[in-house]
């Protein structure tokens, strides 16, 4: 686990590791959620980037009634 430090402006530098770990860039945009009393950055995906991702996805249930 690493650990960063708020600077007076409230910002954090995402270590290296992470960074390349995650295939970030500058000026990528993220999502930022509380939860549970921590904080959690989400990196928003280019459109693109998603393409197939459901692929292999079961598609074979039994859809409720009002559903149809």
């Amino acid at each position: 686990m690493q650990s960063v430090t708020v600077s007076p402006k409230y910002q954090v530098v995402i270590p290296k590791t992470i960074r390349e770990a995650l295939k970030l860039y500058p000026g990528q945009k993220m999502q930022i959620v509380e939860y549970a009393g921590r904080i959690e950055l989400i990196p928003e995906r280019d459109i693109k980037a998603l393409r197939g991702f459901l692929r292999g996805i079961n598609t074979e249930f039994t859809r409720e009634g009002d559903r149809i």
